[in-house]
């Protein structure tokens, strides 16, 4: 199994950037641009992206103590996807985001790794302009 991790330092409170990854099924607001849509149907989010790749994502934890989100997917393309998103302190006004996305095919790192790198980039910008 290939494991993609992604790392981003944000100008934002981890309490501030937690409150607003936590948000599921709102990823249009943290990362607009590269997600077009997303909503919640039960435990599951469904999410458009800029690219136009719909992808179905089964909410499997959402812990605010640890402000942890973890989510899976299944298509043609991944055989296995498993994503953890964590926030971590980093002084008062800033955090780190911590993005592990485990996926089969290997193969299908490189591209979820060119997503997930493009998001955090996304991610970084609109949440630092929202905390200003």
């Amino acid at each position: 199994m290939a494991s993609v991790r992604k790392e981003v330092t944000l100008g934002v409170a981890a309490a501030r950037a937690w409150e607003a990854l936590r948000e599921a099924g709102d990823l249009q607001r943290v990362v607009p641009g590269f997600v077009k849509d997303c909503r919640m149907e039960g435990e599951a989010r469904v999410v458009t992206f800029g690219n136009g790749l719909v992808a179905t994502e089964l909410i499997v934890d959402l812990d605010d103590a640890a402000r942890r989100l973890v989510w899976s997917a299944r298509s043609e393309r991944l055989k296995h996807h498993n994503a953890v998103l964590q926030v971590f302190e980093d002084g008062p006004a800033r955090c780190r985001v911590v993005w592990i996305a485990d996926v089969l095919p290997h193969e299908a790192a490189q591209g979820v790794g060119a997503m997930m790198e493009q998001a955090t980039a996304i991610m970084k910008k609109t949440l630092e302009a929202q905390a200003r």
